[in-house]
């Protein structure tokens, strides 16, 4: 029986992200092994959110390999995405738009 939500996938067990197969909003209760973890924002289908806390330069696996390392520290539950994730493969640059 798994211990994920039927809403998260995991694409290998040795992941520290599940990807959400449907979105899921802000304030609902997820289970990923075993305890309940409440989103703290509404993510649509594709985000990663980290299935355990993830420290500053840890890998950030998905297919049990690593996409990239924490650039701070991530808590469980909380969204994986450009913003805390540093790309071991491309650099990745944020542009600000001038107003």
């Amino acid at each position: 029986m798994s211990r994920d939500d039927p809403r998260l996938i995991r694409l290998a067990n040795e992941d520290n992200i599940v990807v959400l197969g449907a979105t899921i909003h802000t304030g609902e209760t997820v289970l990923v092994d075993g305890e309940l973890i409440t989103v703290p924002q509404t993510l649509g289908m594709g985000h990663k959110i980290a299935s355990r806390a993830i420290h500053t330069d840890e890998d950030i696996l998905k297919y049990g390999m690593p996409i990239g390392f924490a650039a701070c520290d991530i808590a469980r539950g909380e969204h994986v995405h450009l913003h805390n994730l540093t790309s071991r493969y491309t650099p990745i640059e944020i542009m600000e738009t001038q107003a």
